[in-house]
């Protein structure tokens, strides 16, 4: 398996840092993947998913997303309040042009099925996934936990692929209301999309980094997770 760090051109004429990972038996032929982070940045737990998802054949950009206020930004756990003036930052032009950026990269690669781009995120970036479901001709993708969905409702509409959304039942930061809007505003808009709430996970459960982790949840999610990819991009 084969990690680096490229440096991305973005529309708006900044520059984006982002992780790859690369399948071990590398060339060949793979479906591709962008992997949004959590508020922390592109931290050793999202370089961590990058790789373990590298492990079952994909090829994985994982971008900076605070490129313009942060080149390098991995925040502390215990210490949200840092994120915010970047999270505050982010506009969806810049994330759309960022998204853009990532897709043209895979789409380059000479390793990647062009037709077989996927996306994943975790809290704020599962709602960039959603993002990205909506401007990219993806085929799969996927969210966990993903918070300030409600701006985004309105557009469920514009998504391509089938989505797979993990929630938990515990998580106090995301009310019940948000989760059905959301499902409410796929089944209006007839597209294809999987909800999972695991009652019994709080909000992160997937990081195993953090307090709230719970390794059963985790993983079951990560088995649908890959049961979901091979059977959308594969």
């Amino acid at each position: 398996m084969k990690q680096n760090y490229v440096s991305l051109p973005v529309m708006d004429g900044t520059n984006m840092n982002a992780y790859t990972s690369f399948p071990k038996n590398n060339p060949g032929s793979f479906p591709g993947i962008i992997l949004f982070q959590e508020a922390f940045g592109i931290n050793h737990h999202i370089r961590n998913v990058a790789d373990r998802l590298a492990i079952h054949g994909y090829t994985v950009i994982a971008p900076e997303l605070f490129h313009r206020t942060a080149p390098g930004f991995e925040g502390d756990y215990n210490d949200f309040g840092s994120t915010m003036m970047h999270i505050k930052a982010l506009t969806t032009d810049g994330l759309e042009a960022d998204i853009k950026a990532c897709f043209s990269w895979l789409q380059q690669q000479p390793n990647v099925i062009k037709e077989k781009i996927g996306s994943i995120g975790f809290c704020m970036g599962g709602r960039i996934s959603f993002l990205a479901n909506m401007i990219l001709p993806l085929s799969a993708a996927v969210s966990y936990y993903s918070g300030g969905m409600p701006s985004l409702t309105g557009r469920l509409r514009e998504i391509h692929a089938p989505h797979l959304m993990f929630w938990g039942g515990m998580d106090a930061h995301i009310p019940n209301e948000h989760i059905e809007g959301v499902v409410h505003a796929l089944k209006e808009a007839k597209k294809e999309y999987i909800n999972v709430v695991i009652s019994y996970a709080d909000h992160a459960f997937n990081c195993d980094e953090r307090a709230s982790y719970h390794p059963q949840a985790a993983k079951e999610a990560w088995s649908m997770t890959l049961s979901f990819l091979e059977n959308k991009l594969k």
